[in-house]
Order: C-alpha cells, then structure tokens, then sequence
C-alpha cells in the first residue's frame, strides 16, 4: 500500500523536532508507540488515487481531538497550525497535515477491523506496567451517553429515577482502586441492566471489586469469584432484630464500599466534561465502541502521566 512519508522524509517513532515543550511533548515520550504502530498497519485508508496518511499519525491526531474536545474539522485547522500538534503526530513544520476527510476514512477503517479493543489494550498494558505496583483492587460502573440522534436505531431509550429518559449508549467500566487507570471496557445499549453487563467490565485477577447497589445478586458475585476477586457491594438492606443496630451494620458495610467507589465518578466526570462525551459524535454500536475507547486511552495517557510525575 502506498503511504506518504512525514517528518522530515520519514515516519520516525521518537520525539519530534524540539522547539517550545508542551504537555504532548511529555506523552509523546510517555510510552512506545512502536506496538501502536504495528497495530495499526493492517490500515489504509486514502482517497481514491492519493497516497494515504501513516495511520499512526491520524491516530495521535485523534487523541488529540479528545483532549481538546475537537470536531473533525477543528482538529484539520488546529493540526495545521499549532506547532505542538504537529509535533505529537510527527509533522514537520512545512509539509500539508490531513483534512477533515482523512479523519472520517480512518475512524470508519478502525471500527471496520474492531482494532479500539487491541489499542486500548497494548496502551494500557504499557501504563499499567510503569504506574501499577501492586493489585489491590477494582473499582466498577457504567455510565449513559446520550446517542447522536435519536434515529440512531442501535441506541436504547433508558428511564432514570427522577431525571429525563435518556436515548444512548451505556459505557461498563472498570478501573484499577489505586491509580484510577481504566483497565477494561464493555459497550451496550443504555437500557442493559449494570449487573447484566457488569462482568465483561473486570479485569482478571481484580483484587476486592467495589461497585454500588446495581450490582447485586449472584450474576455479578460469582462472575468476580470466577475472575480471582472478591465482591464488595453495597447493600440495601439487612436482616436484624433491632432496627438501630442493624442500620448501623449497614452503614458500617457501605461506608468504605461509597468512599472507595466514588473515585471512578471522577473518571466519568473528565470524560463528560473535559473530552466531550457528554454524548455520542456518530450514529451506531461500533462508532460508539470506538468513541469511548478512544476517549478511556486519551484519559488512561493523560491520568498516568500525572502519576508518573508527581512519583
């Protein structure tokens, strides 16, 4: 397949040329992109008659759009004129940068060979390894995202207690206790019950599992167990004798299960606020797989790098 070749005549792997550090400097320099490339060569996505775009580059353009919360068109504008992000993607600061168009062929090319599952594992394997030391526990939940259009035929309309009905999708995460670092991911319809759905989300060998009250009963319990974990949900009730003592059982067992889980809300609450999942871009189940994958990866480099420089 022909591809150009960027970057001062050739797609290199390292850092980009040094002129004024940024923060994408330092997550150019955070993992090795070398496996990502690998990943992504089976892909080729040009217009008809042109040389097409090193897919890595266009992968790095669209975190970049995460982080910024950029449209495809935005992102053409910014990619051919901020001199940080040429430099992510490994342009030089002369030669042409993708259109919008580019964007749109390579994100349909990644959803047709299911390739967000294998990036977000080869990423996030290589951030678990410089940021997790010791496994300790897993923190589970899901979250609705609102669909594109509510012609979208393969989102679910989905009641909320004491909130509008939603048309979406539902994100079923799970994330490591100790450094917030989503380790796995499983997208349905938002009408799909937590506990349903909840198991796809733990990692082997979770640790102590901690998740809300939606996660109740023996199809979740035993499907930690199975994994090498051990269930922590809060619960709604108990059994006692004496009404105070056993509300105050209860509390006892919920109290640390709330305090540890609430972490994954702020995990949801970057992606909403900061990286534009408040709803779907595209219409559709893979197009939405690929979206909240992209956006876990984006928050997954962005979350490490944190770690690594305040250790």
């Amino acid at each position: 397949m022909s591809r150009r070749r960027i970057g001062q005549e050739t797609l290199q792997l390292g850092s980009g040329p040094s002129r004024g550090r940024s923060s994408l400097d330092a997550l150019a320099a955070l993992i090795d992109w070398v496996p990502i490339a690998r990943d992504l060569d089976v892909i080729s996505c040009a217009a008809k008659g042109e040389p097409a775009w090193p897919p890595l580059a266009l992968f790095k353009a669209l975190l970049i759009a995460v982080w910024y919360d950029l449209s495809d068109i935005k992102l053409a504008e910014a990619l051919d004129d901020r001199a940080s992000f040429r430099r992510f993607c490994w342009f030089s600061g002369s030669e042409p940068t993708p259109e919008r168009t580019a964007f749109v062929r390579f994100r349909k090319a990644l959803a047709i060979h299911g390739l967000e599952r294998t990036l977000f594992a080869t990423i996030t394997d290589q951030l678990a390894a410089k940021t997790i030391t010791v496994k300790t526990g897993t923190l589970v939940d899901a979250t609705i995202i609102e669909s594109a259009s509510k012609q979208d035929g393969e989102a679910r309309w989905v009641g909320r207690r004491g909130k509008p009905a939603v048309h979406g999708f539902k994100a079923h995460v799970g994330a490591d206790a100790d450094t917030s670092l989503v380790e796995q991911i499983a997208v349905t319809s938002a009408n799909v019950a937590d506990s349903k759905a909840g198991p796809a989300a733990v990692p082997d060998d979770p640790g102590e599992v901690f998740a809300d009250s939606a996660y109740r009963g023996r199809h979740f319990g035993d499907a930690v167990r199975a994994k090498g974990g051990t269930p922590r949900i809060a619960a709604t009730s108990m059994w006692g004798r004496d009404e105070a003592e056993t509300l105050a059982r209860l509390d006892a067992w919920n109290r640390p299960i709330h305090r540890i889980r609430q972490r994954i809300e702020k995990i949801f609450g970057t992606w909403k606020r900061s990286y534009g999942l408040r709803r779907m871009r595209w219409r559709g189940m893979a197009k939405a797989t690929l979206q909240i994958h992209l956006t876990a990866i984006a928050y997954n480099l962005k979350r490490a790098m944190a770690i690594t420089t305040a250790a």
